[in-house]
């Protein structure tokens, strides 16, 4: 990871490993006070390539200068995640940002009744965002209208599952894998997943590790970075 100033401002991608409860707000705005500060810069142009939720933790990328003029282009790559879908409770959000609102039975959940109905979510499939999320309607985002109570229509979107596979099963927990096009929620998954079991779910962890051919492997945490800067 190049962090020079000539860097920099040519336009840099930063892979960044984004700890749990941070915004990506929160990691873009302390990366670019970090490299105004390191080069008493009074501007620099810095943006993140896809949105990590607060309760996800992972591979975002951040870019600098010149390279934030090819976001569009960086946010239509294949993502890749693994985490955790509780089954036998529900949540408004689809995950643990808010708090369980209904309770399901799983006794009638089966190992090849899994796998039968995860073969049923891969490929083309129609989606509904969460309610809690940072799409735009009318200039408002989902989750300000949710947490006043406003009911708003969410128009379904078509994105494809390459991957979904079980890591492992160890009920009510399901781990698992997923390959998935641009535009994917995969707290939406977890919820579509819950309901077709007819059990209703949630999910309890999320991590990115790849965005195209980007690995969180290779990535660093803004607390790495920023002293990484500090030994330049």
């Amino acid at each position: 990871m190049n962090l020079s100033l000539e860097s920099i401002l040519e336009g840099q991608l930063l892979l960044v490993d984004k700890p749990l409860e941070w915004t990506s707000f929160q990691v873009v705005n302390k990366l670019r006070w970090a490299l105004r500060a390191k080069y008493q810069l009074k501007k620099l142009k810095v943006g993140h390539a896809g949105t990590l939720d607060p309760l996800a933790t992972g591979l975002l990328l951040i870019c600098t200068g010149k390279m934030t003029k090819k976001i569009s282009e960086i946010q239509a790559l294949e993502k890749a995640y693994t985490g955790t879908i509780t089954l036998g409770a529900t949540t408004p959000s689809y995950d643990l940002e808010t708090a369980i609102d209904q309770n399901f039975s799983i006794d009638h959940i089966t190992k090849p009744q899994l796998n039968a109905v995860r073969e049923k979510f891969k490929g083309e499939i129609d989606q509904y965002p969460p309610i809690y999320s940072a799409i735009k309607k009318e200039g408002k985002r989902l989750y300000e209208c949710a947490r006043k109570g406003e009911k708003t229509k969410i128009e379904s979107r078509k994105v494809t599952l390459y991957a979904f596979d079980f890591i492992q099963i160890d009920l009510p927990q399901v781990h698992f894998h997923v390959r998935c096009s641009k535009g994917t929620y995969i707290r939406s998954l977890a919820h579509d997943f819950g309901q077709a079991l007819e059990s209703g779910a949630h999910l309890s962890q999320l991590r990115r590790t790849a965005i195209g051919a980007y690995t969180v492997e290779d990535a660093l945490t803004p607390n790495q970075i920023t002293e990484k800067l500090d030994g330049i």
